[in-house]
Protein backbone atom coordinates (compact mmCIF):
# COMPACT_ATOMS: atom_id res chain seq x y z
CA UNK A 1 0.00 0.00 0.00
CA UNK A 2 1.60 3.65 -1.11
CA UNK A 3 -0.15 6.91 -0.72
CA UNK A 4 -1.39 9.06 -3.98
CA UNK A 5 1.85 10.82 -3.04
CA UNK A 6 4.55 7.79 -2.74
CA UNK A 7 2.49 6.57 -5.75
CA UNK A 8 3.61 10.16 -7.81
CA UNK A 9 7.28 10.76 -6.69
CA UNK A 10 7.71 6.91 -8.00
CA UNK A 11 6.55 7.23 -10.95
CA UNK A 12 8.28 10.31 -11.77
CA UNK A 13 11.40 8.75 -10.37
CA UNK A 14 10.43 5.68 -12.88
CA UNK A 15 10.29 8.48 -16.11
CA UNK A 16 13.93 9.67 -15.31
CA UNK A 17 12.88 12.90 -12.94
CA UNK A 18 15.98 14.09 -11.00
CA UNK A 19 14.95 18.11 -10.78
CA UNK A 20 12.04 19.30 -9.39
CA UNK A 21 11.12 23.06 -9.02
CA UNK A 22 8.73 24.46 -6.54
CA UNK A 23 7.56 26.30 -4.07
CA UNK A 24 6.03 24.62 -1.03
CA UNK A 25 1.94 24.59 -0.40
CA UNK A 26 -0.02 22.39 2.26
CA UNK A 27 -2.11 21.60 -0.55
CA UNK A 28 -0.16 18.79 -1.62
CA UNK A 29 2.20 18.11 1.54
CA UNK A 30 2.13 13.99 0.93
CA UNK A 31 3.80 15.15 -2.12
CA UNK A 32 6.57 17.15 -0.50
CA UNK A 33 7.28 14.24 2.20
CA UNK A 34 7.37 11.75 -0.59
CA UNK A 35 10.05 13.84 -2.31
CA UNK A 36 12.24 13.54 0.59
CA UNK A 37 12.48 9.92 0.53
CA UNK A 38 14.04 10.16 -2.69
CA UNK A 39 15.80 13.24 -2.08
CA UNK A 40 19.37 11.63 -2.98
CA UNK A 41 18.59 11.25 -6.45
CA UNK A 42 15.75 14.02 -6.81
CA UNK A 43 17.12 17.36 -6.39
CA UNK A 44 13.85 19.65 -4.96
CA UNK A 45 15.11 23.31 -5.81
CA UNK A 46 12.76 25.62 -4.07
CA UNK A 47 12.34 28.66 -6.08
CA UNK A 48 10.92 32.46 -4.20
CA UNK A 49 7.72 32.42 -6.30
CA UNK A 50 5.62 30.69 -8.89
CA UNK A 51 6.15 32.26 -11.88
CA UNK A 52 9.84 31.40 -11.48
CA UNK A 53 9.35 27.76 -10.36
CA UNK A 54 7.56 27.13 -13.53
CA UNK A 55 9.80 29.16 -15.85
CA UNK A 56 12.67 27.03 -14.29
CA UNK A 57 10.67 24.18 -15.40
CA UNK A 58 9.84 25.26 -18.70
CA UNK A 59 13.84 26.18 -19.03
CA UNK A 60 14.91 22.74 -18.02
CA UNK A 61 12.42 21.03 -20.19
CA UNK A 62 13.58 23.10 -23.46
CA UNK A 63 17.06 22.83 -22.61
CA UNK A 64 17.13 18.61 -22.23
CA UNK A 65 14.02 17.39 -24.33
CA UNK A 66 12.29 16.04 -21.28
CA UNK A 67 9.42 17.30 -19.35
CA UNK A 68 10.09 20.05 -16.76
CA UNK A 69 8.92 19.37 -14.11
CA UNK A 70 7.30 21.98 -11.36
CA UNK A 71 5.31 22.18 -8.22
CA UNK A 72 2.80 24.60 -6.97
CA UNK A 73 0.04 24.93 -4.52
CA UNK A 74 -3.91 25.85 -5.34
CA UNK A 75 -4.93 29.08 -6.19
CA UNK A 76 -2.56 32.02 -5.80
CA UNK A 77 0.60 29.41 -6.95
CA UNK A 78 -1.24 28.33 -10.17
CA UNK A 79 -1.79 31.78 -11.05
CA UNK A 80 1.24 32.94 -9.89
CA UNK A 81 2.81 29.82 -12.24
CA UNK A 82 0.03 30.01 -14.87
CA UNK A 83 2.62 32.32 -16.65
CA UNK A 84 5.20 29.84 -17.29
CA UNK A 85 2.40 27.16 -18.95
CA UNK A 86 1.90 29.82 -21.77
CA UNK A 87 6.10 30.28 -22.02
CA UNK A 88 5.51 26.39 -22.78
CA UNK A 89 3.02 26.79 -24.86
CA UNK A 90 4.31 29.28 -27.32
CA UNK A 91 7.82 27.96 -26.88
CA UNK A 92 7.17 24.16 -27.72
CA UNK A 93 8.50 23.21 -24.66
CA UNK A 94 7.53 19.81 -22.71
CA UNK A 95 6.53 20.67 -18.82
CA UNK A 96 4.15 19.03 -16.32
CA UNK A 97 3.05 21.53 -13.67
CA UNK A 98 1.75 19.68 -10.90
CA UNK A 99 -1.20 21.50 -8.62
CA UNK A 100 -2.25 20.93 -5.63
CA UNK A 101 -5.85 21.52 -4.90
CA UNK A 102 -8.62 21.47 -2.15
CA UNK A 103 -10.10 17.91 -0.87
CA UNK A 104 -12.33 16.06 -3.23
CA UNK A 105 -15.16 16.60 -0.88
CA UNK A 106 -14.65 20.24 -0.87
CA UNK A 107 -14.83 20.79 -4.57
CA UNK A 108 -17.38 22.87 -5.92
CA UNK A 109 -17.98 25.05 -3.11
CA UNK A 110 -15.47 28.27 -4.02
CA UNK A 111 -13.60 26.58 -0.48
CA UNK A 112 -10.24 28.09 0.07
CA UNK A 113 -8.11 29.11 -2.85
CA UNK A 114 -10.34 26.85 -5.24
CA UNK A 115 -10.13 26.96 -8.78
CA UNK A 116 -11.33 24.74 -11.78
CA UNK A 117 -7.76 23.65 -12.66
CA UNK A 118 -9.00 21.38 -15.85
CA UNK A 119 -11.31 24.82 -17.14
CA UNK A 120 -8.66 27.46 -16.28
CA UNK A 121 -5.58 25.80 -17.95
CA UNK A 122 -7.74 24.34 -20.80
CA UNK A 123 -6.25 27.06 -23.28
CA UNK A 124 -2.87 27.53 -22.47
CA UNK A 125 -1.92 23.52 -21.86
CA UNK A 126 -2.23 20.40 -24.42
CA UNK A 127 -4.22 18.58 -21.25
CA UNK A 128 -5.47 19.91 -18.23
CA UNK A 129 -6.64 17.16 -15.89
CA UNK A 130 -7.55 16.21 -12.32
CA UNK A 131 -6.61 13.10 -10.09
CA UNK A 132 -9.56 11.91 -8.58
CA UNK A 133 -8.19 8.44 -7.36
CA UNK A 134 -4.89 7.87 -6.28
CA UNK A 135 -5.23 4.34 -8.16
CA UNK A 136 -5.13 6.07 -11.33
CA UNK A 137 -2.00 8.34 -10.37
CA UNK A 138 0.26 5.90 -13.04
CA UNK A 139 -1.49 6.08 -15.34
CA UNK A 140 -2.56 9.65 -15.79
CA UNK A 141 1.18 10.63 -14.90
CA UNK A 142 2.36 8.34 -17.41
CA UNK A 143 0.12 9.80 -19.97
CA UNK A 144 1.26 13.63 -19.00
CA UNK A 145 4.57 12.28 -19.94
CA UNK A 146 3.86 10.97 -23.03
CA UNK A 147 1.42 14.33 -23.98
CA UNK A 148 3.94 16.69 -22.67
CA UNK A 149 7.34 15.45 -24.91
CA UNK A 150 4.63 14.02 -28.03
CA UNK A 151 4.12 15.44 -31.20
CA UNK A 152 4.53 19.44 -30.69
CA UNK A 153 5.54 19.24 -27.10
CA UNK A 154 4.01 21.53 -24.66
CA UNK A 155 2.14 21.73 -21.36
CA UNK A 156 0.36 19.69 -19.09
CA UNK A 157 -1.16 20.52 -15.96
CA UNK A 158 -1.97 17.65 -13.45
CA UNK A 159 -4.42 18.77 -10.25
CA UNK A 160 -3.71 16.78 -7.29
CA UNK A 161 -6.76 17.22 -4.73
CA UNK A 162 -5.27 17.18 -1.46
CA UNK A 163 -7.05 14.20 0.54
CA UNK A 164 -6.06 11.86 -2.61
CA UNK A 165 -2.59 12.27 -2.25
CA UNK A 166 -3.15 10.77 1.37
CA UNK A 167 -5.42 8.00 0.23
CA UNK A 168 -3.51 4.46 0.45
CA UNK A 169 -3.87 1.99 -2.48
CA UNK A 170 -2.43 -1.04 -4.24
CA UNK A 171 -1.58 -0.54 -7.35
CA UNK A 172 1.04 -1.43 -10.18
CA UNK A 173 3.53 1.41 -11.76
CA UNK A 174 3.03 2.58 -15.13
CA UNK A 175 5.16 1.57 -17.41
CA UNK A 176 7.00 3.97 -19.52
CA UNK A 177 6.48 3.88 -23.07
CA UNK A 178 8.70 5.83 -25.73
CA UNK A 179 6.22 8.42 -28.44
CA UNK A 180 6.43 7.04 -31.85
CA UNK A 181 7.23 9.85 -34.55
CA UNK A 182 5.66 10.13 -37.50
CA UNK A 183 7.78 10.01 -40.85
CA UNK A 184 7.68 11.38 -44.34
CA UNK A 185 6.68 9.06 -46.56
CA UNK A 186 8.19 8.43 -50.14
CA UNK A 187 6.13 10.35 -51.90
CA UNK A 188 6.62 13.57 -49.59
CA UNK A 189 10.22 13.01 -49.79
CA UNK A 190 9.89 12.40 -53.64
CA UNK A 191 8.00 15.76 -54.47
CA UNK A 192 10.55 17.86 -51.98
CA UNK A 193 13.19 16.56 -54.17
CA UNK A 194 11.21 18.13 -56.86
CA UNK A 195 10.35 21.42 -55.84
CA UNK A 196 14.04 22.20 -54.74
CA UNK A 197 15.26 20.66 -58.07
CA UNK A 198 13.15 23.45 -59.53
CA UNK A 199 13.61 26.38 -57.55
CA UNK A 200 16.06 29.24 -58.04
CA UNK A 201 16.10 30.77 -54.71
CA UNK A 202 15.13 28.65 -51.64
CA UNK A 203 15.56 29.19 -48.03
CA UNK A 204 15.30 26.82 -45.41
CA UNK A 205 13.56 28.18 -41.99
CA UNK A 206 14.48 25.85 -38.59
CA UNK A 207 12.55 26.02 -35.32
CA UNK A 208 10.53 24.74 -32.66
CA UNK A 209 10.72 21.84 -30.42
CA UNK A 210 11.56 18.67 -30.34
CA UNK A 211 15.20 19.44 -31.52
CA UNK A 212 18.30 17.67 -30.33
CA UNK A 213 22.11 17.51 -30.98
CA UNK A 214 22.24 14.65 -33.07
CA UNK A 215 19.24 16.13 -35.42
CA UNK A 216 20.81 19.45 -35.33
CA UNK A 217 23.72 17.56 -36.82
CA UNK A 218 21.70 15.96 -39.35
CA UNK A 219 20.19 19.60 -40.19
CA UNK A 220 23.47 21.19 -40.86
CA UNK A 221 24.69 18.13 -42.85
CA UNK A 222 21.28 18.53 -44.80
CA UNK A 223 22.32 22.03 -45.41
CA UNK A 224 25.93 22.11 -46.05
CA UNK A 225 25.28 18.94 -49.05
CA UNK A 226 22.72 20.69 -50.80
CA UNK A 227 24.14 24.48 -50.59
CA UNK A 228 20.48 25.54 -48.63
CA UNK A 229 20.73 29.22 -46.51
CA UNK A 230 19.15 28.18 -43.42
CA UNK A 231 17.40 31.22 -41.36
CA UNK A 232 16.31 30.53 -37.38
CA UNK A 233 12.81 31.72 -36.46
CA UNK A 234 12.39 33.76 -33.10
CA UNK A 235 14.92 32.52 -30.38
CA UNK A 236 16.26 29.27 -32.04
CA UNK A 237 19.31 30.12 -33.81
CA UNK A 238 21.57 27.76 -31.82
CA UNK A 239 19.97 25.11 -33.80
CA UNK A 240 22.88 25.75 -36.16
CA UNK A 241 26.16 26.84 -34.98
CA UNK A 242 25.98 30.75 -36.30
CA UNK A 243 29.47 30.20 -38.15
CA UNK A 244 28.46 27.69 -40.30
CA UNK A 245 28.57 29.09 -43.73
CA UNK A 246 24.93 28.05 -44.44
CA UNK A 247 23.87 29.96 -41.26
CA UNK A 248 22.16 33.45 -42.61
CA UNK A 249 20.18 34.87 -39.96
CA UNK A 250 17.42 34.92 -37.41
CA UNK A 251 13.56 36.04 -38.05
CA UNK A 252 12.89 38.13 -34.78
CA UNK A 253 12.27 41.79 -33.39
CA UNK A 254 14.44 44.26 -35.07
CA UNK A 255 15.50 41.76 -38.26
CA UNK A 256 18.34 42.37 -40.72
CA UNK A 257 16.01 44.50 -43.57
CA UNK A 258 18.32 42.51 -45.81
CA UNK A 259 17.29 38.96 -44.43
CA UNK A 260 13.20 40.12 -44.67
CA UNK A 261 13.77 40.88 -47.89
CA UNK A 262 15.49 37.63 -48.98
CA UNK A 263 12.17 35.83 -47.43
CA UNK A 264 10.26 37.45 -49.68
CA UNK A 265 12.11 36.87 -52.77
CA UNK A 266 12.79 33.64 -52.13
CA UNK A 267 10.99 31.09 -54.58
CA UNK A 268 10.81 28.12 -51.90
CA UNK A 269 10.24 27.87 -48.21
CA UNK A 270 11.15 24.62 -46.24
CA UNK A 271 10.07 25.32 -42.65
CA UNK A 272 11.66 22.73 -40.02
CA UNK A 273 9.85 22.69 -37.40
CA UNK A 274 8.98 26.02 -36.86
CA UNK A 275 5.31 26.63 -36.59
CA UNK A 276 5.84 30.78 -38.53
CA UNK A 277 4.36 32.76 -35.56
CA UNK A 278 3.68 36.13 -35.86
CA UNK A 279 7.13 36.83 -34.68
CA UNK A 280 8.69 34.27 -37.21
CA UNK A 281 6.64 36.14 -40.23
CA UNK A 282 7.11 39.59 -39.46
CA UNK A 283 3.40 39.97 -38.76
CA UNK A 284 2.28 37.47 -41.57
CA UNK A 285 4.27 40.43 -44.02
CA UNK A 286 7.06 38.80 -45.50
CA UNK A 287 5.41 34.69 -45.18
CA UNK A 288 1.94 35.76 -45.69
CA UNK A 289 -1.58 33.85 -44.22
CA UNK A 290 -2.96 31.97 -45.24
CA UNK A 291 -1.57 32.05 -48.70
CA UNK A 292 2.30 32.63 -48.92
CA UNK A 293 3.88 34.20 -52.02
CA UNK A 294 6.27 32.07 -51.65
CA UNK A 295 5.94 27.90 -52.99
CA UNK A 296 6.15 26.31 -49.02
CA UNK A 297 6.97 23.06 -47.75
CA UNK A 298 5.79 22.71 -44.14
CA UNK A 299 7.39 19.56 -42.09
CA UNK A 300 5.70 19.61 -38.40
CA UNK A 301 5.39 16.91 -36.00
CA UNK A 302 1.94 17.92 -35.36
CA UNK A 303 -0.77 17.55 -38.25
CA UNK A 304 -3.23 19.89 -36.21
CA UNK A 305 -0.91 22.23 -36.81
CA UNK A 306 -0.58 21.70 -40.06
CA UNK A 307 -2.67 23.96 -42.26
CA UNK A 308 -3.55 26.22 -39.08
CA UNK A 309 -2.44 29.54 -40.17
CA UNK A 310 -0.62 28.68 -43.46
CA UNK A 311 -1.85 26.57 -46.19
CA UNK A 312 1.38 25.28 -47.81
CA UNK A 313 1.97 23.57 -50.87
CA UNK A 314 3.77 20.17 -49.38
CA UNK A 315 2.79 19.56 -45.65
CA UNK A 316 4.57 16.88 -44.16
CA UNK A 317 3.43 15.18 -40.61
CA UNK A 318 7.14 13.79 -39.28
CA UNK A 319 9.39 14.27 -37.05
CA UNK A 320 12.15 16.49 -37.19
CA UNK A 321 14.62 13.60 -36.86
CA UNK A 322 12.85 11.03 -38.72
CA UNK A 323 12.39 13.95 -41.55
CA UNK A 324 15.97 14.94 -42.03
CA UNK A 325 17.34 11.00 -41.83
CA UNK A 326 15.27 10.38 -44.61
CA UNK A 327 15.62 13.87 -46.53
CA UNK A 328 19.31 12.87 -46.34
CA UNK A 329 19.17 9.96 -47.62
CA UNK A 330 17.09 10.36 -50.29
CA UNK A 331 17.76 14.50 -51.82
CA UNK A 332 21.21 15.71 -52.86
CA UNK A 333 21.22 18.15 -55.07
CA UNK A 334 24.01 20.15 -56.57
CA UNK A 335 24.92 22.34 -54.44
CA UNK A 336 26.86 25.28 -56.83
CA UNK A 337 23.45 25.67 -58.04
CA UNK A 338 22.52 28.30 -55.54
CA UNK A 339 26.28 29.16 -54.58
CA UNK A 340 25.64 32.78 -54.83
CA UNK A 341 22.41 32.82 -53.40
CA UNK A 342 23.98 31.68 -50.29
CA UNK A 343 26.78 33.40 -50.21
CA UNK A 344 24.80 37.04 -50.60
CA UNK A 345 23.10 35.88 -47.46
CA UNK A 346 25.82 34.95 -45.48
CA UNK A 347 27.54 38.43 -46.68
CA UNK A 348 24.60 39.87 -45.62
CA UNK A 349 24.31 38.58 -42.20
CA UNK A 350 28.40 39.00 -41.18
CA UNK A 351 27.80 42.77 -42.20
CA UNK A 352 25.06 42.69 -39.89
CA UNK A 353 26.65 41.60 -37.25
CA UNK A 354 29.59 43.99 -36.98
CA UNK A 355 29.01 46.79 -34.86
CA UNK A 356 28.80 50.67 -35.40
CA UNK A 357 29.32 53.35 -33.03
CA UNK A 358 26.66 54.67 -30.80
CA UNK A 359 26.23 57.39 -28.13
CA UNK A 360 27.87 56.82 -24.79
CA UNK A 361 31.11 54.93 -23.36
CA UNK A 362 29.24 51.81 -23.30
CA UNK A 363 28.46 49.91 -26.50
CA UNK A 364 26.51 46.61 -26.09
CA UNK A 365 27.36 45.75 -29.28
CA UNK A 366 30.96 45.69 -28.85
CA UNK A 367 30.39 43.38 -25.16
CA UNK A 368 28.55 40.85 -27.03
CA UNK A 369 31.12 40.52 -29.93
CA UNK A 370 33.53 40.11 -27.22
CA UNK A 371 31.76 37.48 -25.11
CA UNK A 372 32.05 35.76 -28.59
CA UNK A 373 35.64 35.05 -27.35
CA UNK A 374 35.26 34.88 -23.79
CA UNK A 375 32.80 32.40 -23.09
CA UNK A 376 33.35 28.73 -24.55
CA UNK A 377 30.55 27.44 -26.49
CA UNK A 378 29.47 25.51 -24.27
CA UNK A 379 27.82 28.40 -22.35
CA UNK A 380 24.25 29.41 -22.10
CA UNK A 381 23.07 32.81 -22.48
CA UNK A 382 19.27 32.99 -21.42
CA UNK A 383 17.14 36.54 -21.77
CA UNK A 384 14.26 38.05 -20.70
CA UNK A 385 11.83 40.33 -23.21
CA UNK A 386 12.66 43.58 -24.33
CA UNK A 387 14.67 45.60 -27.18
CA UNK A 388 18.35 45.01 -24.56
CA UNK A 389 17.94 41.16 -25.75
CA UNK A 390 18.48 42.34 -29.74
CA UNK A 391 22.04 42.72 -28.99
CA UNK A 392 22.39 39.22 -27.85
CA UNK A 393 20.91 37.86 -30.71
CA UNK A 394 22.23 40.19 -33.56
CA UNK A 395 26.21 40.49 -31.77
CA UNK A 396 26.83 36.93 -30.28
CA UNK A 397 27.40 33.78 -32.05
CA UNK A 398 25.55 30.75 -30.88
CA UNK A 399 27.88 27.91 -31.60
CA UNK A 400 26.05 24.62 -29.82
CA UNK A 401 22.60 23.40 -29.29
CA UNK A 402 20.77 24.38 -26.17
CA UNK A 403 22.86 27.62 -25.61
CA UNK A 404 20.15 30.06 -26.13
CA UNK A 405 17.20 29.92 -23.86
CA UNK A 406 15.02 33.02 -24.66
CA UNK A 407 11.13 32.97 -24.09
CA UNK A 408 9.31 32.98 -28.06
CA UNK A 409 6.08 34.48 -26.13
CA UNK A 410 8.11 37.81 -25.17
CA UNK A 411 7.71 37.12 -21.23
CA UNK A 412 9.73 39.54 -19.06
CA UNK A 413 11.39 38.08 -15.78
CA UNK A 414 12.16 34.33 -17.82
CA UNK A 415 15.78 35.04 -17.56
CA UNK A 416 16.91 34.44 -14.38
CA UNK A 417 14.37 31.13 -13.60
CA UNK A 418 15.86 29.72 -17.13
CA UNK A 419 19.26 30.74 -15.73
CA UNK A 420 18.82 28.59 -12.87
CA UNK A 421 17.21 25.76 -14.42
CA UNK A 422 20.16 25.99 -17.00
CA UNK A 423 23.04 25.73 -14.30
CA UNK A 424 21.08 22.92 -12.64
CA UNK A 425 20.66 20.82 -15.72
CA UNK A 426 24.11 21.52 -16.75
CA UNK A 427 26.92 22.59 -13.64
CA UNK A 428 29.69 22.49 -16.03
CA UNK A 429 28.79 24.82 -18.62
CA UNK A 430 29.15 28.55 -17.80
CA UNK A 431 25.40 30.36 -17.68
CA UNK A 432 24.68 34.02 -18.24
CA UNK A 433 21.28 35.51 -17.92
CA UNK A 434 20.77 38.76 -19.53
CA UNK A 435 18.02 40.73 -18.29
CA UNK A 436 16.43 44.53 -18.46
CA UNK A 437 16.27 46.12 -15.31
CA UNK A 438 12.70 46.73 -15.67
CA UNK A 439 12.11 42.18 -16.01
CA UNK A 440 14.71 41.86 -13.05
CA UNK A 441 12.78 43.24 -10.76
CA UNK A 442 10.19 40.42 -11.94
CA UNK A 443 12.26 37.48 -10.44
CA UNK A 444 14.98 38.68 -9.75
CA UNK A 445 14.24 37.38 -6.24
CA UNK A 446 15.48 34.00 -7.79
CA UNK A 447 19.10 35.41 -7.02
CA UNK A 448 18.23 34.03 -3.83
CA UNK A 449 17.45 30.67 -5.20
CA UNK A 450 20.73 30.50 -6.66
CA UNK A 451 22.62 31.36 -3.71
CA UNK A 452 20.63 28.89 -1.60
CA UNK A 453 21.38 26.08 -4.01
CA UNK A 454 25.09 27.08 -4.96
CA UNK A 455 24.33 27.36 -8.47
CA UNK A 456 27.42 30.18 -9.65
CA UNK A 457 25.39 32.01 -12.78
CA UNK A 458 26.19 34.91 -14.26
CA UNK A 459 23.57 37.64 -14.21
CA UNK A 460 24.36 40.87 -16.57
CA UNK A 461 21.83 43.40 -16.20
CA UNK A 462 21.18 46.17 -18.56
CA UNK A 463 19.88 49.65 -16.62
CA UNK A 464 18.18 52.02 -18.81
CA UNK A 465 16.26 53.32 -16.45
CA UNK A 466 13.26 52.00 -18.47
CA UNK A 467 10.79 49.77 -19.94
CA UNK A 468 12.71 50.09 -23.22
CA UNK A 469 10.71 48.26 -25.69
CA UNK A 470 7.18 50.46 -24.69
CA UNK A 471 9.32 53.53 -24.64
CA UNK A 472 10.04 52.79 -28.50
CA UNK A 473 6.28 52.28 -29.20
CA UNK A 474 4.99 55.15 -27.15
CA UNK A 475 7.75 57.40 -28.76
CA UNK A 476 6.51 55.85 -32.65
CA UNK A 477 3.03 56.43 -32.08
CA UNK A 478 2.23 59.06 -29.82
CA UNK A 479 5.63 60.94 -29.85
CA UNK A 480 6.18 63.77 -27.40
CA UNK A 481 3.68 61.84 -24.50
CA UNK A 482 5.85 59.58 -22.86
CA UNK A 483 4.05 57.93 -19.60
CA UNK A 484 4.97 54.99 -17.45
CA UNK A 485 8.20 53.71 -18.79
CA UNK A 486 10.20 55.89 -16.39
CA UNK A 487 11.92 53.57 -13.85
CA UNK A 488 13.56 54.94 -10.94
CA UNK A 489 15.53 52.00 -9.84
CA UNK A 490 17.57 50.15 -6.87
CA UNK A 491 21.42 50.47 -6.08
CA UNK A 492 21.64 46.83 -8.49
CA UNK A 493 24.88 46.39 -7.17
CA UNK A 494 24.19 46.63 -3.45
CA UNK A 495 21.14 45.08 -4.24
CA UNK A 496 22.80 41.83 -5.46
CA UNK A 497 25.27 41.86 -2.62
CA UNK A 498 22.23 41.90 0.04
CA UNK A 499 21.49 38.34 -1.35
CA UNK A 500 24.88 37.28 -0.83
CA UNK A 501 26.16 37.49 -4.96
CA UNK A 502 29.39 39.32 -6.17
CA UNK A 503 28.44 42.42 -7.64
CA UNK A 504 29.84 45.04 -9.69
CA UNK A 505 29.06 48.38 -12.22
CA UNK A 506 30.20 48.67 -15.68
CA UNK A 507 29.87 51.67 -17.16
CA UNK A 508 32.66 51.63 -19.75
CA UNK A 509 33.52 49.07 -22.74
CA UNK A 510 36.98 48.46 -21.24
CA UNK A 511 35.63 47.94 -18.02
CA UNK A 512 33.30 44.86 -19.17
CA UNK A 513 35.77 42.05 -19.56
CA UNK A 514 37.88 42.24 -16.26
CA UNK A 515 34.33 41.86 -14.76
CA UNK A 516 32.98 39.30 -16.85
CA UNK A 517 36.65 37.13 -16.31
CA UNK A 518 36.10 38.22 -12.41
CA UNK A 519 31.89 37.22 -12.67
CA UNK A 520 33.11 33.64 -14.30
CA UNK A 521 35.80 32.84 -11.63
CA UNK A 522 33.96 33.84 -8.67
CA UNK A 523 32.09 30.14 -7.81
CA UNK A 524 28.91 31.82 -6.34
CA UNK A 525 26.32 33.73 -8.11
CA UNK A 526 27.46 37.17 -9.29
CA UNK A 527 25.95 40.55 -11.56
CA UNK A 528 27.27 42.79 -13.76
CA UNK A 529 25.46 45.81 -14.01
CA UNK A 530 25.58 47.62 -17.35
CA UNK A 531 24.60 51.19 -17.58
CA UNK A 532 22.88 51.79 -20.44
CA UNK A 533 22.44 55.20 -22.48
CA UNK A 534 18.79 55.86 -22.82
CA UNK A 535 19.79 56.86 -26.62
CA UNK A 536 20.22 52.74 -26.80
CA UNK A 537 17.09 52.39 -27.08
CA UNK A 538 17.48 49.20 -29.88
CA UNK A 539 20.05 47.04 -31.61
CA UNK A 540 19.88 48.54 -34.58
CA UNK A 541 18.64 52.57 -34.52
CA UNK A 542 19.31 55.01 -31.24
CA UNK A 543 16.26 57.07 -29.69
CA UNK A 544 17.24 60.15 -31.65
CA UNK A 545 17.12 58.14 -34.80
CA UNK A 546 13.85 56.87 -34.29
CA UNK A 547 12.67 60.15 -33.46
CA UNK A 548 13.76 61.52 -36.98
CA UNK A 549 12.05 59.04 -38.50
CA UNK A 550 8.63 59.71 -36.95
CA UNK A 551 9.19 63.51 -37.99
CA UNK A 552 9.84 62.34 -41.74
CA UNK A 553 6.68 60.08 -41.61
CA UNK A 554 4.30 62.87 -40.11
CA UNK A 555 5.62 65.76 -42.84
Amino acid sequence: MRTGGQILVDTLVLHGVDTVFCVPGESYLAALDALYDVRESVRVITCRHESGAAYAAEAYGKLTGRPGIAFVTRGPGACNASIGVHTALQDSSPVILFVGQVPRKFRRREAFQEIDFEAMFAPIAKWAVEVDDAARVPEITARAFAVAAGGRPGPVVVSLPEDMLTDEVDVLDAQVIANAAPEPSDNDIARLRELLAAAERPLTIFGGGGWSSEICMEFEAFCKSNGLPAVSSFRTMDILNNDHPNFVGELGYNTNPQLAERVRNADLLLVIGARLGETTSQAYTIIKAPRPDQTMVHVYPDHSELGRVFQSDLPIVSGIGEFLAKARRHIQLDPDRWAAWLESGRDDFEAWTVPVDVPGPLNPARLFVELRDILSDEAIITTDAGNFAGWTSRFFRFRTYRTQLGPANGSMGYGMPAAIAAKAARPDAPVICYAGDGGILMTGNELATAVQHDLPIVLIIANNSMYGTIRMHEEREYPGREIATHLRNPNFVTWAQAFGALAERVTANDEFRPAMERALAARRPAVIELVMDQELIASNFTLTQLRERVRNVAG
